[in-house]
């Protein structure tokens, strides 16, 4: 299986399709590389697009270590992939969590993105929820280590933000469940109080987004998303 290196030496799994401009994907807290299925083969009839698994992410390295987990080290593996693939820019497409670390790889490697898309950026980010927040993102990683990745994924693919999925589409939402239960306990964990709990708030951020020259595209249903880029 094809695997690069992270700046910390951490393995990264990817997986990549076509050739020409580069395209990489950066999933979400609950998927994964095959998150982007139905993309990877839509966009590689004419792009070179590349998938990968973050960090905590088998058949990516689950590091033991938490400090190997934190918001700045989900947007240095976005240009790890660039480097270890000798790719001098990409359009850089990332879901929620892979939605805020596609925005930090904007503004800290301008010159690396060709244009970004920052899809469901935004959950947390409330200067008054953000206690609130970190409450419910240790109460999962609690979960994910006492009640093991089988059973938290059940419970996880059934909350208030999925189960739309599954009304809508039943057998994607199996898919997706499936495949979270796939994961590692370890890993979700870590990545929950390493990048989900400690990322900053989008208000902190404004000026720094407000540098961002290379092109982007917000997807968000989020009121506060939608305020929060109109002052960007």
């Amino acid at each position: 299986m094809p695997h690069l290196s992270a700046d910390d030496g951490a393995k990264l799994y990817y997986e990549e399709v076509g050739a020409g401009i580069p395209i990489v994907f950066v999933h979400e807290f609950a998927g994964d590389h095959r998150s982007w299925e139905l993309q990877m083969r839509h966009f590689g009839r004419r792009y070179r697009c590349i998938a990968y698994n973050a960090r905590g992410y088998p058949p990516s390295d689950v590091p033991d270590d938490a400090e190997s987990y934190s918001q700045d080290r989900a947007r240095d593996d976005i240009r790890a992939v660039l480097d270890a693939l000798s790719l001098e820019t990409a359009h850089v497409v990332g879901l929620s969590m892979g939605g805020f670390a596609a925005l930090h790889f904007g503004f800290t490697y301008p010159r690396r993105a060709r244009s970004l898309v920052v899809g469901g950026c935004g959950y947390g980010a409330s200067p008054d929820k953000r206690a609130q927040f970190a409450e419910e993102t240790e109460a999962a990683a609690r979960r994910f280590e006492d009640a093991g990745m089988s059973q938290s994924a059940e419970t996880y693919a059934l909350a208030p933000s999925r189960v739309q999925f599954q009304n809508k589409d039943p057998r994607g939402w199996r898919e997706f469940a499936d495949q979270l239960a796939q994961h590692s306990a370890r890993g979700a964990a870590l990545t929950m109080r390493g990048v989900q709990k400690r990322r900053p708030s989008l208000f902190d951020l404004v000026d720094r987004m407000k540098t961002i020259t290379a092109p982007m595209l917000v997807m968000t249903g989020m009121r506060t998303g939608l305020a929060l880029n109109r002052r960007c």
